[in-house]
Protein backbone atom coordinates (compact mmCIF):
# COMPACT_ATOMS: atom_id res chain seq x y z
CA UNK A 1 0.00 0.00 0.00
CA UNK A 2 1.41 3.42 -0.99
CA UNK A 3 1.02 6.72 0.85
CA UNK A 4 0.53 9.92 -1.16
CA UNK A 5 2.03 13.25 -0.06
CA UNK A 6 -1.25 14.41 1.48
CA UNK A 7 -1.50 11.27 3.58
CA UNK A 8 -3.96 9.53 1.25
CA UNK A 9 -3.42 5.81 0.77
CA UNK A 10 -3.98 3.70 -2.34
CA UNK A 11 -3.65 0.00 -3.10
CA UNK A 12 -4.58 -3.06 -1.01
CA UNK A 13 -5.87 -2.12 2.42
CA UNK A 14 -6.93 1.39 1.40
CA UNK A 15 -10.59 0.40 1.07
CA UNK A 16 -12.95 -1.31 3.55
CA UNK A 17 -12.66 -5.12 3.64
CA UNK A 18 -16.36 -5.48 4.40
CA UNK A 19 -17.83 -7.53 1.55
CA UNK A 20 -21.29 -6.25 2.49
CA UNK A 21 -20.45 -2.69 1.46
CA UNK A 22 -22.79 -1.48 -1.28
CA UNK A 23 -23.18 1.63 -3.36
CA UNK A 24 -26.22 3.72 -2.60
CA UNK A 25 -27.91 4.75 -5.85
CA UNK A 26 -30.66 7.31 -6.16
CA UNK A 27 -33.99 5.44 -6.44
CA UNK A 28 -35.14 5.33 -10.05
CA UNK A 29 -38.66 4.86 -11.43
CA UNK A 30 -39.87 1.48 -10.23
CA UNK A 31 -43.17 0.91 -11.99
CA UNK A 32 -44.27 1.03 -15.57
CA UNK A 33 -47.78 1.61 -16.88
CA UNK A 34 -48.84 -1.08 -19.33
CA UNK A 35 -52.01 -1.70 -21.31
CA UNK A 36 -54.86 -3.24 -19.39
CA UNK A 37 -58.26 -3.99 -20.87
CA UNK A 38 -60.89 -1.60 -19.48
CA UNK A 39 -63.86 -2.99 -17.60
CA UNK A 40 -66.18 -3.31 -20.57
CA UNK A 41 -69.98 -3.22 -20.40
CA UNK A 42 -71.73 -6.51 -21.05
CA UNK A 43 -73.09 -6.84 -24.62
CA UNK A 44 -76.69 -6.90 -23.38
CA UNK A 45 -76.09 -3.69 -21.42
CA UNK A 46 -74.70 -1.97 -24.52
CA UNK A 47 -77.86 -2.47 -26.57
CA UNK A 48 -79.32 0.75 -25.20
CA UNK A 49 -76.26 2.77 -26.25
CA UNK A 50 -76.41 2.73 -30.03
CA UNK A 51 -75.33 6.38 -30.26
CA UNK A 52 -72.28 5.68 -28.14
CA UNK A 53 -71.35 2.65 -30.26
CA UNK A 54 -71.77 4.76 -33.41
CA UNK A 55 -69.34 7.34 -32.00
CA UNK A 56 -66.80 4.59 -31.28
CA UNK A 57 -67.16 3.31 -34.84
CA UNK A 58 -66.37 6.86 -35.99
CA UNK A 59 -63.24 6.69 -33.84
CA UNK A 60 -62.28 3.38 -35.45
CA UNK A 61 -62.79 4.90 -38.90
CA UNK A 62 -60.48 7.79 -37.94
CA UNK A 63 -57.82 5.29 -36.86
CA UNK A 64 -58.22 3.30 -40.06
CA UNK A 65 -57.93 6.41 -42.24
CA UNK A 66 -54.35 6.94 -41.10
CA UNK A 67 -54.64 10.74 -41.28
CA UNK A 68 -54.69 11.31 -37.54
CA UNK A 69 -50.94 11.29 -36.91
CA UNK A 70 -50.18 14.76 -38.31
CA UNK A 71 -53.31 16.45 -36.99
CA UNK A 72 -55.78 14.86 -34.61
CA UNK A 73 -59.18 13.84 -35.97
CA UNK A 74 -62.11 15.01 -33.83
CA UNK A 75 -65.34 13.20 -32.99
CA UNK A 76 -67.76 15.54 -31.21
CA UNK A 77 -70.02 13.70 -28.74
CA UNK A 78 -71.43 16.78 -27.00
CA UNK A 79 -74.88 15.92 -28.34
CA UNK A 80 -74.93 12.46 -26.73
CA UNK A 81 -76.90 11.95 -23.55
CA UNK A 82 -75.14 11.22 -20.26
CA UNK A 83 -75.69 7.44 -20.50
CA UNK A 84 -74.09 7.17 -23.95
CA UNK A 85 -71.15 9.34 -22.95
CA UNK A 86 -70.67 7.19 -19.85
CA UNK A 87 -70.69 4.12 -22.11
CA UNK A 88 -67.98 5.68 -24.30
CA UNK A 89 -65.89 6.53 -21.23
CA UNK A 90 -66.21 3.00 -19.88
CA UNK A 91 -65.09 1.44 -23.15
CA UNK A 92 -62.13 3.79 -23.58
CA UNK A 93 -60.97 3.68 -19.95
CA UNK A 94 -58.31 5.97 -18.47
CA UNK A 95 -54.71 5.87 -19.68
CA UNK A 96 -51.39 7.26 -18.56
CA UNK A 97 -51.36 10.86 -19.85
CA UNK A 98 -53.42 13.69 -18.33
CA UNK A 99 -53.57 17.29 -19.56
CA UNK A 100 -54.82 20.46 -17.90
CA UNK A 101 -54.82 23.80 -19.71
CA UNK A 102 -55.88 26.76 -17.61
CA UNK A 103 -59.43 26.44 -16.35
CA UNK A 104 -61.24 25.61 -19.60
CA UNK A 105 -59.52 22.63 -21.25
CA UNK A 106 -58.83 19.17 -19.84
CA UNK A 107 -57.77 16.03 -21.67
CA UNK A 108 -57.23 12.42 -20.65
CA UNK A 109 -55.67 9.75 -22.83
CA UNK A 110 -57.64 6.51 -22.87
CA UNK A 111 -56.13 3.07 -22.30
CA UNK A 112 -55.97 2.98 -26.11
CA UNK A 113 -52.96 5.19 -26.84
CA UNK A 114 -53.73 8.10 -29.13
CA UNK A 115 -57.42 8.25 -28.19
CA UNK A 116 -58.08 11.31 -26.05
CA UNK A 117 -61.14 12.44 -24.11
CA UNK A 118 -61.27 16.24 -24.16
CA UNK A 119 -63.58 18.46 -22.12
CA UNK A 120 -63.93 22.18 -22.76
CA UNK A 121 -65.75 24.02 -19.98
CA UNK A 122 -67.12 27.50 -19.46
CA UNK A 123 -66.28 29.87 -16.63
CA UNK A 124 -68.68 28.04 -14.34
CA UNK A 125 -67.04 24.66 -14.93
CA UNK A 126 -69.90 23.28 -17.08
CA UNK A 127 -68.88 21.14 -20.06
CA UNK A 128 -69.74 22.98 -23.28
CA UNK A 129 -67.80 20.73 -25.66
CA UNK A 130 -67.15 17.00 -25.23
CA UNK A 131 -64.74 15.49 -27.73
CA UNK A 132 -62.84 12.34 -28.64
CA UNK A 133 -59.63 13.24 -30.45
CA UNK A 134 -57.63 10.66 -32.37
CA UNK A 135 -53.95 11.41 -32.92
CA UNK A 136 -50.54 12.02 -31.41
CA UNK A 137 -51.92 14.70 -29.08
CA UNK A 138 -55.21 16.63 -28.81
CA UNK A 139 -55.25 19.44 -31.36
CA UNK A 140 -57.74 21.46 -29.31
CA UNK A 141 -55.15 21.63 -26.51
CA UNK A 142 -52.33 22.65 -28.84
CA UNK A 143 -54.50 25.35 -30.36
CA UNK A 144 -54.68 27.22 -27.04
CA UNK A 145 -51.25 26.43 -25.59
CA UNK A 146 -49.20 29.38 -26.87
CA UNK A 147 -51.94 31.79 -27.94
CA UNK A 148 -50.57 34.64 -25.80
CA UNK A 149 -46.94 33.53 -25.65
CA UNK A 150 -44.03 35.76 -26.60
CA UNK A 151 -41.77 34.77 -29.50
CA UNK A 152 -38.42 34.92 -27.69
CA UNK A 153 -36.82 35.16 -24.28
CA UNK A 154 -35.83 38.65 -23.16
CA UNK A 155 -32.15 38.89 -22.23
CA UNK A 156 -31.36 41.33 -19.39
CA UNK A 157 -28.39 43.68 -19.63
CA UNK A 158 -27.17 42.57 -16.21
CA UNK A 159 -27.66 39.57 -13.95
CA UNK A 160 -27.99 39.09 -10.24
CA UNK A 161 -25.63 37.45 -7.81
CA UNK A 162 -24.91 33.71 -8.21
CA UNK A 163 -26.25 33.63 -11.77
CA UNK A 164 -23.57 31.79 -13.77
CA UNK A 165 -24.79 29.57 -16.63
CA UNK A 166 -28.26 30.93 -17.39
CA UNK A 167 -26.91 33.94 -19.40
CA UNK A 168 -25.28 31.57 -21.91
CA UNK A 169 -28.47 29.51 -22.28
CA UNK A 170 -30.77 32.43 -23.13
CA UNK A 171 -29.38 33.15 -26.64
CA UNK A 172 -29.23 29.38 -27.24
CA UNK A 173 -32.95 29.13 -26.49
CA UNK A 174 -33.76 32.06 -28.81
CA UNK A 175 -31.62 30.60 -31.59
CA UNK A 176 -33.57 27.34 -31.57
CA UNK A 177 -36.96 29.00 -31.21
CA UNK A 178 -36.28 30.59 -34.60
CA UNK A 179 -35.40 27.17 -36.08
CA UNK A 180 -38.19 25.08 -34.55
CA UNK A 181 -40.41 24.97 -37.66
CA UNK A 182 -37.61 23.39 -39.71
CA UNK A 183 -35.91 21.29 -37.03
CA UNK A 184 -35.83 17.52 -37.42
CA UNK A 185 -35.74 16.95 -33.66
CA UNK A 186 -36.29 18.90 -30.43
CA UNK A 187 -33.46 20.96 -29.00
CA UNK A 188 -32.90 19.72 -25.45
CA UNK A 189 -31.00 21.57 -22.74
CA UNK A 190 -30.36 18.99 -20.03
CA UNK A 191 -29.97 21.07 -16.90
CA UNK A 192 -29.27 17.96 -14.83
CA UNK A 193 -25.95 17.56 -16.67
CA UNK A 194 -24.99 21.25 -16.52
CA UNK A 195 -23.53 22.99 -13.49
CA UNK A 196 -26.05 25.55 -12.29
CA UNK A 197 -27.22 27.38 -9.20
CA UNK A 198 -30.68 27.86 -7.77
CA UNK A 199 -30.43 31.44 -9.02
CA UNK A 200 -29.83 30.14 -12.55
CA UNK A 201 -33.02 28.07 -12.38
CA UNK A 202 -35.00 30.94 -10.88
CA UNK A 203 -33.89 33.26 -13.67
CA UNK A 204 -34.76 30.76 -16.40
CA UNK A 205 -38.18 30.25 -14.82
CA UNK A 206 -38.76 33.98 -14.65
CA UNK A 207 -37.61 34.82 -18.17
CA UNK A 208 -39.32 31.86 -19.90
CA UNK A 209 -42.48 32.48 -17.85
CA UNK A 210 -45.05 30.02 -16.58
CA UNK A 211 -47.51 28.74 -19.16
CA UNK A 212 -51.02 27.38 -18.72
CA UNK A 213 -50.58 23.77 -19.79
CA UNK A 214 -49.44 20.93 -17.54
CA UNK A 215 -49.08 17.37 -18.86
CA UNK A 216 -48.55 14.39 -16.57
CA UNK A 217 -47.29 11.16 -18.11
CA UNK A 218 -47.13 8.06 -15.93
CA UNK A 219 -45.75 5.68 -18.55
CA UNK A 220 -42.57 5.02 -16.59
CA UNK A 221 -42.15 6.77 -13.28
CA UNK A 222 -43.61 10.25 -13.41
CA UNK A 223 -42.93 12.81 -16.13
CA UNK A 224 -44.28 16.37 -15.86
CA UNK A 225 -44.25 18.58 -18.92
CA UNK A 226 -45.11 22.26 -18.53
CA UNK A 227 -45.49 24.96 -21.14
CA UNK A 228 -43.90 28.36 -20.68
CA UNK A 229 -44.96 31.84 -21.75
CA UNK A 230 -42.38 31.60 -24.53
CA UNK A 231 -43.54 29.95 -27.74
CA UNK A 232 -42.40 26.33 -28.20
CA UNK A 233 -40.37 26.30 -24.98
CA UNK A 234 -41.22 23.55 -22.48
CA UNK A 235 -39.98 22.28 -19.12
CA UNK A 236 -39.65 18.47 -19.07
CA UNK A 237 -39.05 16.95 -15.64
CA UNK A 238 -38.79 13.32 -14.56
CA UNK A 239 -39.38 12.19 -10.97
CA UNK A 240 -38.77 8.84 -9.32
CA UNK A 241 -41.27 6.95 -7.18
CA UNK A 242 -40.26 9.07 -4.16
CA UNK A 243 -41.17 12.21 -6.15
CA UNK A 244 -37.52 13.26 -6.29
CA UNK A 245 -36.48 15.18 -9.41
CA UNK A 246 -34.01 13.03 -11.36
CA UNK A 247 -33.97 14.79 -14.75
CA UNK A 248 -34.65 18.45 -15.44
CA UNK A 249 -34.56 19.83 -18.96
CA UNK A 250 -35.80 22.56 -21.28
CA UNK A 251 -37.05 21.47 -24.70
CA UNK A 252 -37.51 23.79 -27.64
CA UNK A 253 -40.05 22.07 -29.88
CA UNK A 254 -43.69 22.19 -30.93
CA UNK A 255 -44.45 19.37 -28.48
CA UNK A 256 -42.16 17.06 -26.46
CA UNK A 257 -42.21 13.52 -27.82
CA UNK A 258 -42.67 11.99 -24.36
CA UNK A 259 -46.37 13.01 -24.32
CA UNK A 260 -47.14 11.95 -27.89
CA UNK A 261 -48.62 8.71 -29.17
CA UNK A 262 -46.43 7.07 -31.81
CA UNK A 263 -47.65 5.67 -35.13
CA UNK A 264 -47.21 2.20 -33.69
CA UNK A 265 -49.44 3.16 -30.75
CA UNK A 266 -52.20 4.30 -33.09
CA UNK A 267 -51.95 1.12 -35.16
CA UNK A 268 -52.15 -0.98 -32.01
CA UNK A 269 -55.16 1.01 -30.78
CA UNK A 270 -56.93 0.38 -34.08
CA UNK A 271 -56.56 -3.37 -33.59
CA UNK A 272 -57.68 -3.25 -29.96
CA UNK A 273 -60.70 -1.02 -30.61
CA UNK A 274 -61.82 -3.20 -33.51
CA UNK A 275 -61.66 -6.25 -31.23
CA UNK A 276 -63.66 -4.43 -28.54
CA UNK A 277 -66.37 -3.31 -30.96
CA UNK A 278 -66.71 -6.84 -32.38
CA UNK A 279 -68.08 -7.84 -28.98
CA UNK A 280 -71.02 -5.46 -29.53
CA UNK A 281 -71.74 -6.35 -33.16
Amino acid sequence: MATLPDGLMIGPGSQPDDDDSVLNYMPMPSSMSVFSVPSLPEPEDAQAHEAGKAALHDVLHALQSGHSHDRAATIDITHLDAANRAFVDQVLGEGEVSVVTGTTHQAQESVLAGLWRVHITNGEGRIVCDLIEVGRFPQSILDVTFTEARDRVSIPKSFGENVFNAPALLPEINEHIAKVDHADSPHVINLSLLPHTMEDLALLNELCGKGDITILSRGYGNCRVSSTQTRNVWWVQYYNSQDTLILNSIEVTHLPEVVCAAREDLSDSEVRLREILEVYT
